[in-house]
């Protein structure tokens, strides 16, 4: 998690009209937001896309972050759900599997579940291996709805906690927490049918 001094500070530079500022608020937003939208969204096309409406609200905006009403991260973690919201009512996107298949064209654009929780000492092939369930588990959060695939991606990808996810999502906590188990579940569901698929394959 970011140091919240530092970014408030970094904030209010920017606010003073320091570009040197913006440029570093950027840097260390970039990954988050565009995993964010990576994630719920299923292409590199559509996440940079919208990566970059966010960071022109978030400069046009920004005056009007208020510490007192939370975290930086979380003002930016609601404007980007809001965005992809938007960007899902106006596309009335329908995931569809032939759209899991997409990955990333940078590796650090995106890293992947399993790239979180891997061992860097284990051997070339246990790690080609936990990629291969990286990109199952990626495949299987496009076929969640939105709700779900929202409340899993911002609390197992994002880290955010219940209390900041509900500020994310503008509903209370327990529906937060309902909808996780109910995602995480979905998406358990999802992976066994998959590699059911696979093995019988």
């Amino acid at each position: 998690m970011e140091d919240a001094q530092l970014i408030l500070m970094l904030v209010r530079r920017c606010q003073a009209g320091d570009a040197a500022a913006w440029e570093d608020i950027v840097q260390r937003f970039h990954r988050r937001i565009f995993n964010l939208c990576y994630r719920f969204t299923g292409t590199s096309d559509d996440a940079e896309d919208l990566t970059q409406e966010v960071f022109i609200k978030m400069y046009k905006t920004l005056d009007s972050y208020d510490p007192a009403k939370g975290a930086f991260l979380t003002w930016v973690s609601t404007m980007t759900r809001n965005l992809l919201v938007d960007h899902f009512r106006r596309t009335k996107l329908e995931r569809l599997s032939d759209s899991m298949d997409a990955t990333p064209e940078g590796e650090d654009d995106a890293p992947r579940m399993a790239d979180r929780i891997a061992d860097k000492g284990r051997d070339p092939y246990s790690q080609a291996e936990s990629q291969e369930v990286g990109v199952a588990v990626h495949a299987a959060l496009q076929k969640l709805s939105p709700d779900l695939r929202e409340a899993v991606i911002l609390r197992d990808l994002q880290d955010l906690d219940y209390r900041e996810i509900a500020i994310v999502l503008k509903v209370p906590e327990g529906t937060v927490k309902s909808r996780i188990n109910r995602g995480r579940a979905e998406l358990g569901r999802v992976l066994q049918r998959t590699y059911r698929q696979v093995n019988l394959a």
